[in-house]
């Protein structure tokens, strides 16, 4: 694998992951809705669950840009892409018997052109919603197992054992699976597709235990971080987009 693609994959997996081994434990009530918690963002990256919002940089990517603002009578945090991609996550360790719905909306003025989350080369999206679980690392594949010690090495975080999106399309039929081009352990669930819906506020509610076994044919691990990215650095482009906040709530007996 040439160094650059090494380096920008490796990146992914950590950007994706989270510490599984602190023995951290989930804020009460898991993720709450509210306004986005932007005090400390920018700083020293935590390690421990419920540390808050941070956002998490790719070595060798230009960052994108973060506001929280007021859209539309909504608190939102906009993200600026431009030829850049990096993530606000929240580290988290909910285990799987406490996994109930995910709340989440988004709003995308405009698609980005060209872009293919099938192709490795052209794997951009305006709004990504990301959750990141641990599990049996013995079933890993030997590249994935590889990636993992890999990245903890070099950075203390391990690659997570699965990751779920959910992501817009420019094409692909809503409730398409697409793998990533990179590694089976990353998987996006698509929401959105085409410009119907541009310049609009999308709400959505997912049953993140169903999802998870529809998309991996098991049951999930430990939720170890929920993420939000906008990417344009593989088609050089831009894109512009509003998050509202991510509202994690526990299962229901």
């Amino acid at each position: 694998m040439p160094a650059f693609r090494f380096l920008w994959l490796l990146g992914l997996c950590v950007l994706l992951g989270a510490c599984a081994s602190d023995g951290g434990v989930a804020p009460k009530g898991l993720l709450q809705a509210g306004a986005w918690a932007t005090a400390g963002r920018l700083g020293p990256v935590p390690t421990r669950a419920g540390s808050g919002w941070h956002e998490f940089r790719l070595p060798g990517k230009l960052p994108n840009q973060y506001s929280e603002v007021q859209e539309q009578g909504r608190v939102a945090m906009r993200v600026e892409s431009r030829a850049s991609v990096s993530m606000l996550r929240h580290l988290l360790a909910v285990p799987p018997g406490q996994l109930g719905m995910l709340r989440f909306s988004w709003k995308v003025p405009a698609l980005i052109a060209g872009a293919d989350m099938s192709d490795r080369d052209l794997d951009d999206s305006p709004v990504r919603v990301v959750l990141a679980f641990d599990g049996d690392r013995s079933r890993l594949s030997g590249r994935n197992q590889m990636l993992s010690e890999l990245a903890r090495a070099l950075t203390g975080e391990e690659m997570p054992y699965a990751t779920l999106m959910y992501v817009w399309a420019n094409e692909a039929p809503l409730g398409t699976v697409i793998r990533s081009p990179r590694t089976d352990r990353i998987r996006k669930i698509v929401l959105e597709s085409g410009p119907l819906h541009l310049n609009q506020w999308r709400d959505f509610e997912r049953d993140i235990r169903a999802d998870y076994f529809s998309v991996f044919g098991e049951a999930p691990g430990t939720l170890i971080g929920v993420g939000i990215m906008s990417d344009t650095d593989n088609t050089r482009s831009q894109a512009r987009a509003w998050y509202g906040p991510i509202s994690l709530l526990p299962a229901v007996p």
